[in-house]
């Protein structure tokens, strides 16, 4: 038999073995105990107890996300920081509960699996695991293989869908850990591996890079190796190459002129023994080409048919590697050349985590100080700031949105006491910017706002890659576009300067009188450090929101309430605030034109696509989007697609919840017209639009029958709710609780 919908594809997306394993184990105590609902500190001590004996018995393990090194070392308290991530992630079929300690698939879902389900689901998440390891298995991988793999089964993998593929998976995971088995790589702590075969969709040229992280950690600027495989998949090249993206901001002419010029400079400083140096690189027919040929140091060929041994092509890796070396050696002496000792030695160190990794431990922190949150909060939170530095959370009194960015800030290291944290109550009287950023008193002296003075000390030289956070506390009190609007349209200036974002001047120097007011606060800008959100409550005592705030924010609702949440139980191993770099938020994509690249264009393209046809209906109401809105919904799913944090679909339809909809409001049948149209594309299937234009109760009073197909079930459930608005109020609105 096959597993139920519900459960195909739980493990799919694998960055460790934990779902596999919490799975096993809380179906061994079930059977054990013969109850349906388990001790949660039972499930703890089965799901260390699998760990360690297969670590004993020499089988492969991912090795604990703690200090301690081996699973042996592990204690039971370190444990707890461990397993919610895998609970977290299975969230859609697993229970737990917080008041009893325990842990369960969902009633509806046990309600309808026999035992036969359960039986094979045990079985399922074992093959899963022992397939999870034996595809990690360096001592099967060889270059040679990688390489054939991708030009042998690329071109017959892209006639299917990107999502899931088990080449692109192989691509992304399995070529990159056995790059980082060979030596001369796992010797070096600063090489990231990273492997793409696009993004969304597939990318014409699909690559390997090696980068050392004191260059670059990206493919778009800086100096790095990597494999490029032909568009025909008929060869491919091992290159010392440069990103192209940045040099070409300043148009392409120029661009290629730098690149050329860089070319040059490093091919006279290094030796580049037995690689080609020439723009004879061909690996497509259309725009990419060029942009390859000029930006290549020097390169390997290999021909899909006639590949080296593997002896050959270690050899030529390690060269080229040597190289490289050589090449990071010589830029890092001389940036000492240039710059203090004692500016190197108080730059913050911050400890290399993924963003997954980062955000898994700031959840295991907020949950540690007693809070809760739905899953994928967090991440919709991390890629809404990621997105634009300015996010709104709304929804009722008390429901943890000024505490949500406290304690995300403080995981981060952003705290009160080291002034990376600023809450500022917003007053019902505020009628312009001076209550935020000041104003000169009756001596003709600037009184800086607690604003002004958060964005100076941000901007001092020694904080510019710390994150500073910044809380409007009940922003609506007060009308935002009179208070707001300065910071508002200065934060659509954002553009990049040595190595920096920051935007068009705040304060003007010749508004101020004294010359210390001036070399203190002239020219203030508002920098890529510093993030602001805003909680707001609708009702009553509250302002709305136009349009023009709205299209610069992520709007996040916090109407989900769960009253028989309580704390999770100390433990002796504390979750301690890990630092994070402000890379880790700041945007990399200011305008789309900095992201339109590479396997990029595709995505770009899928998702604008879909923008498109949603803007059709919108017109109809005049609510339709802007350009703003396309760039911030295309940079939150590439950012998703790049951290692998969500499906495409989960990052949409949190995008159609946050920068839709909220657009969306009045009384008449054009309205509802829209959101009969909207509910057709969150739940991907026709509706009798005619019938239900005058009465949609078939659809609202069974919420869970209607959305249980959705494609994006957030958004269904959204517009569910306005239509019943709409029908029992006389109108509607996002905002209606």
């Amino acid at each position: 038999m096959s597993l139920p919908s519900e459960l195909t594809g739980i493990f799919s997306v694998k960055q460790k073995s934990y779902k596999m394993v919490l799975i096993m184990a809380l179906l061994q105590e079930m059977n054990e105990s013969g109850e349906r609902e388990v001790s949660l500190e039972n499930v703890k001590s089965r799901f260390l107890s699998l760990l360690q004996n297969r670590e004993s018995n020499g089988e492969p393990v991912d090795s604990p996300v703690t200090p301690a090194n081996r699973w042996a070392d592990v204690t039971k308290g370190q444990v707890n920081q461990i397993i919610y991530s895998p609970i977290a992630a299975l969230g859609s079929i697993l229970d737990q509960n917080p008041q009893l300690q325990t842990l369960s698939f969902k009633e509806r879902l046990l309600n309808s699996w026999g035992q036969s389900v359960l039986t094979e689901l045990y079985d399922h998440a074992f093959q899963m695991l022992e397939q999870y390891h034996s595809e990690r298995k360096s001592s099967d991988f060889t270059i040679g293989s990688a390489l054939s793999g991708v030009l042998n089964q690329y071109l017959e993998a892209k006639r299917e869908p990107l999502k899931n593929n088990s080449l692109g998976m192989y691509v992304r995971q399995q070529i990159p850990a056995g790059f980082k088995e060979l030596d001369f790589i796992a010797d070096n702590s600063n090489f990231k591996v990273q492997a793409s075969v696009g993004m969304g969709v597939w990318a014409t040229v699909p690559w390997i890079a090696i980068m050392d992280r004191r260059l670059t950690e990206s493919t778009q600027i800086g100096e790095y190796i990597v494999y490029l495989f032909a568009e025909d998949m008929s060869s491919v090249y091992l290159t010392l190459a440069q990103g192209v993206t940045e040099p070409n901001k300043n148009g392409k002419v120029e661009g290629h002129k730098y690149l050329r010029s860089k070319v040059q400079e490093i091919r006279s400083i290094l030796p580049l023994d037995g690689l080609t140096k020439d723009e004879e690189i061909h690996l497509t027919s259309g725009g990419l080409g060029r942009e390859y040929q000029v930006s290549t140091v020097a390169y390997y060929k290999y021909d899909r048919n006639n590949l080296p041994p593997e002896e050959q092509l270690i050899a030529d890796l390690g060269n080229v590697v040597s190289n490289y070396k050589q090449y990071v050696d010589i830029v890092i002496q001389s940036r000492n050349r240039q710059e203090p000792n004692s500016v190197t030695e108080t730059m913050p160190q911050f400890a290399d985590l993924t963003v997954t990794e980062r955000l898994d431990h700031a959840k295991a922190y907020i949950r540690q100080k007693g809070f809760s949150f739905p899953e994928y909060l967090i991440e919709n939170f991390y890629l809404s700031l990621k997105t634009k530095p300015f996010v709104i959370l709304a929804g009722v009194s008390g429901t943890g949105k000024t505490k949500l960015v406290e304690l995300f800030a403080e995981a981060l290291g952003a705290t009160r006491d080291n002034g990376q944290y600023k809450l500022i109550p917003v007053r019902p009287d505020w009628s312009d910017p001076a209550d935020l950023i000041g104003y000169k008193d009756l001596n003709e002296r600037f009184r800086p706002g607690p604003l002004a003075e958060i964005m100076l000390e941000a901007s001092q030289s020694a904080n510019q890659n710390k994150p500073y956070f910044v809380c409007l506390d009940e922003m609506n009190l007060a009308r935002v576009e009179h208070y707001f609007s300065d910071i508002l349209s200065i934060l659509e200036t954002q553009k990049r300067q040595d190595d920096q974002v920051v935007t068009d001047v705040l304060i003007q120097p010749s508004l101020l009188t004294t010359s210390e007011d001036r070399d203190t606060y002239g020219d203030l800008r508002i920098p890529g450090n510093v993030y602001l959100v805003g909680t707001v409550n609708m009702d009553e005592t509250t302002h709305p929101f136009s349009k023009k705030v709205l299209d610069r924010a992520n709007t996040i609702e916090f109407n989900y309430i769960q009253l028989n949440q309580y704390p999770e139980p100390s433990t002796v191993d504390q979750v301690m605030p890990q630092p994070a770099p402000n890379d880790f938020l700041c945007s990399k994509y200011l305008q789309l034109v900095d992201a339109y690249y590479g396997e990029q264009v595709s995505a770009i393209q899928s998702t604008t696509e879909q923008l498109v046809r949603i803007n059709d209906i919108l017109e109809t109401v005049h609510a339709h989007v802007g350009f703003r809105i396309r760039d911030a919904v295309c940079f939150y799913l590439l950012y998703n697609t790049q951290a692998n944090l969500m499906s495409d679909e989960q990052a949409f339809d949190l995008q159609m919840l946050q920068k839709i909809l909220p657009r969306i409001q009045g009384s008449n049948r054009s309205v509802k017209r829209v959101l009969l149209q909207l509910l057709e594309t969150a739940l991907n299937k026709r509706l009798n639009k005619n019938e239900l234009e005058d009465d949609s109760s078939e659809l609202w009073g069974n919420l869970a029958k209607t959305t249980e197909q959705a494609i994006y079930p957030l958004s269904a459930n959204k517009i569910l709710f306005m239509l019943r608005r709409l029908e029992e109020d006389g109108f509607t609105s996002y905002w209606l609780s």
